[in-house]
């Protein structure tokens, strides 16, 4: 597997700084310590360093030569509030929270890129190497862009990647056109009438009436949404009540929408609340629902796509590049910079057998050291392709 030898060279050096970005996450736009360790690795290799959008946010800019054309490449830095399961000696040091997403990698696939571009310094033009925090649900990638990042910071094209433990290493995915989904969110407060749990006919109980709503709005997706449209509704959390011999006064029920074109978004959302309302209402009780747009759907443009594809080829092999894929239904927050710069999202590749292979958003995942050198020499690639000296 062609990596660059430089980059080869320091693949331990990676595999180090991941581990410990792993044993030390951060939640998002908390990410303080995550983005001192990236701003001084930026600033030793000679990196001009700009902190301070969306908070923690990164930009390290690297210029050489006389070209005005300019590139961003971008990693996402924060991790998820979640327990770790793992037990090996890099497990995460911080209760309720863990990489479990692969951002450690991420940022330490970029920050391989940062250091092999700044010695070696083969293009011509401008890299901006974006590091990016809160993309799990908070938008640090709209937040970004809304404080000008592409006006303080201009680039021709943007890309974007992550890992993919469905796919075996060595292997990349460079798709144009939609890519992943709009990803939403909503919370259904149900309220009716507490009381004693030996007398529930005195009550209005909100966990049944809870009970009926979860199971009211999956038939939304099997039934009132086109079997050609693809959409996605979970809820993920059902809280209510206090102790075990008392009918609560409210239920509030979470989860998520994920759909792929706009009509289809809209309909969700219109289907969803009405459902839920008048559910409440047949059984005596109340709903508000509260449902919140999230990220818009990653649409990746034609001609970054091709330059990104031709890069990944470079390392790995055009027989191990897949450019024709349907549409994950996850969310990414990359999906507001290609909104603003014609921009790329690719998949690297990270199963190894069982090793890399545990799904992400999962307790007992982590990224596959393996691939580290694989995606800085993509990256490094992309760089030199897009940015050629004479």
């Amino acid at each position: 597997m062609p990596v660059l030898n430089r980059i080869a060279d320091f693949a331990d050096e990676m595999t180090e700084w991941r581990r410990d970005l792993h044993a030390h996450p951060e939640l998002g736009l908390q990410e303080h310590r995550t983005s001192q360790v990236v701003a001084e690795k930026l600033a030793s290799w000679g990196i001009e360093v700009t902190r301070g959008l969306a908070g923690t946010g990164i930009v390290g800019t690297l210029r050489n030569g006389t070209s005005g054309r300019a590139i961003g490449l971008r990693a996402d830095m924060d991790a998820l509030e979640m327990e770790e399961a793992n037990d090996f000696p890099h497990r995460s040091q911080h209760p309720g929270a863990m990489h479990a997403c692969g951002h450690d990698g991420h940022t330490s696939m970029l920050l391989g890129a940062a250091k092999y571009l700044a010695e070696t310094r083969r293009f011509d033009g401008t890299v901006h190497f974006i590091f990016q925090p809160a993309e799990e649900g908070l938008g640090g990638g709209r937040i970004m862009v809304e404080e000008g990042l592409f006006d303080r910071f201009p680039c021709d094209a943007v890309y974007g990647a992550h890992n993919e433990t469905s796919l075996p290493v060595g292997q990349m995915v460079a798709v144009a056109g939609g890519v992943s989904a709009a990803s939403d969110r909503f919370w259904i407060t149900i309220t009716g009438r507490g009381g004693h749990a030996a007398r529930p006919q005195n009550a209005i109980d909100p966990v049944l009436i809870g009970s009926h709503v979860v199971i009211a709005l999956q038939s939304i997706v099997a039934r009132r949404i086109d079997a050609r449209d693809a959409a996605v509704l979970s809820i993920t959390q059902f809280h209510a009540g206090s102790t075990g011999n008392v009918i609560p006064d409210q239920a509030v029920l979470n989860g998520t929408v994920r759909t792929l074109k706009p009509e289809v978004q809209d309909r969700m959302q219109e289907l969803l609340t009405s459902i839920a309302i008048a559910t409440a209402a047949a059984h005596g009780g109340e709903a508000l629902v509260d449902y919140r747009r999230g990220y818009p759907p990653v649409v990746n443009a034609e001609a970054p796509t091709e330059r990104a594809a031709l890069a990944a080829a470079k390392v790995l092999g055009e027989d191990r590049i897949i450019r024709e894929r349907p549409p994950g239904m996850g969310g990414e927050d990359f999906s507001y910079m290609a909104l603003k710069v014609p921009g790329c999202f690719v998949r690297i590749g990270q199963a190894d057998g069982e090793k890399g292979a545990t799904p992400v958003h999962n307790q007992r995942y982590d990224f596959n050291d393996a691939i580290l050198p694989i995606g800085a020499s993509f990256w490094s690639t992309l760089v030199e392709q897009e940015l050629p000296r004479d």
